[in-house]
């Protein structure tokens, strides 16, 4: 994402013309270079710090969680919708980076819609670990790719999971998924000496689409658990369940975020640092606001409202794009994680 231009505002007709304790340096004063808004595209290319440079190899590992083993998301919430199809057991994918040493507290990266992305974070980690320059240098964190309950949107596993705004996935991480990596004997192997800083700093999430909205619904509600935040395409728009018991405080799910209730701007600050992106041609680009479903519209009233609210944030705009676009990620993803853990004591 080298070349970025700082705009003043992002509008659709220009387009068309915690409290927790802390570690001390987790929290580190992480500046405010690269904050702010900015523009990229249209044309593309993919950062060579995610490619294969050659360099060490972390270790990879996969394994399997019953929803039924679950006292969070078990599959059987009373507003699924039973037509749509619920997973038995969802796969957790674990990337270990050479750079990290056994038995020391590592910080964690938790990806939405496991795999996801993970082939480029674990090509970021194998480069940027080990980069000379300290300012291109990235801590030996874990990242641990969690794959949704199932299906999509309202009625949903995966709706309830990440369109949801409660606490409720935050603690599902924290309280189910962490243990079981910690537990998990072939890591065990590996890593007999294995360790997760407990630092809400060393926390970070990311997710696409609703996965981005859940990953800023995890750090909002449970700050004291995860402080950085990605968010590419966030679906901050109104997809919570309509029969969910949320509604009764956020009718209009994550759109209550930037409008309706202005939830950041009316909250007391959160100790966050969010990115936040969108894609021109984001999904329901050319919807009126009324639809509540214009991810253009949500993503930048989003961003808005972190400025406004005095927040550590960054805001991307994609030029001829789509939701959730590759190409975005290649182009962006190696300096959104240099960014995201700027401040951390490992770097």
């Amino acid at each position: 994402m080298k070349p970025t231009i700082p705009l003043r505002r992002l509008r659709l007709s220009l387009l068309a013309c915690l409290a927790g304790l802390t570690h001390p340096g987790l929290a580190a004063d992480l500046g405010t270079q690269g904050n702010g808004d900015h523009l990229i595209g249209p044309d593309y290319t993919i950062d060579p710090d995610l490619t294969d440079r050659g360099n060490p190899k972390g270790k990879t590992f996969e394994f399997r969680m019953p929803l039924a083993d679950s006292q969070i998301f078990r599959g059987d919430d009373r507003t699924l919708d039973p037509t749509k199809k619920i997973r038995t057991e969802r796969r957790i994918f674990v990337y270990i980076p050479a750079a990290y040493k056994d038995g020391s507290e590592a910080p964690l990266l938790v990806m939405h819609d496991g795999p996801s992305h993970l082939d480029l974070v674990s090509r970021a980690l194998d480069n940027l670990t080990i980069a000379e320059d300290p300012q291109r240098r990235l801590p030996a964190f874990i990242a641990i790719a969690v794959e949704n309950g199932g299906d999509d949107s309202k009625g949903s596993e995966r709706g309830l999971e990440y369109d949801t705004l409660s606490d409720r996935l935050a603690r599902f991480i924290a309280e189910e998924v962490f243990p079981a990596v910690l537990a998990n004997q072939e890591i065990r192997a590996a890593y007999p000496n294995l360790a997760f800083t407990a630092d809400p700093w060393g926390h970070a999430v990311m997710g696409c689409s609703s996965g981005g909205a859940a990953a800023l619904t995890m750090g909002w509600f449970r700050p004291d658990l995860f402080r950085r935040i990605i968010t590419y395409s966030g679906t901050f728009v109104d997809q919570q369940d309509d029969d969910a018991p949320e509604e009764k405080d956020y009718p209009l799910g994550a759109w209550e975020y930037h409008s309706g209730m202005q939830l950041i701007e009316r909250s007391e600050k959160k100790p966050l640092r969010i990115f936040t992106h969108v894609s021109e041609h984001d999904n329901g680009a050319q919807r009126p606001e009324s639809s509540y479903h214009n991810w253009v519209m949500a993503n930048e009233r989003t961003a808005a409202a972190l400025k406004k609210k005095g927040y550590d944030y960054r805001f991307v705009f994609s030029r001829a794009t789509g939701h959730c676009d590759r190409k975005v990620f290649e182009a962006t993803l190696a300096d959104t994680l240099l960014w995201m853990w700027r401040g951390d004591a490992s770097e």
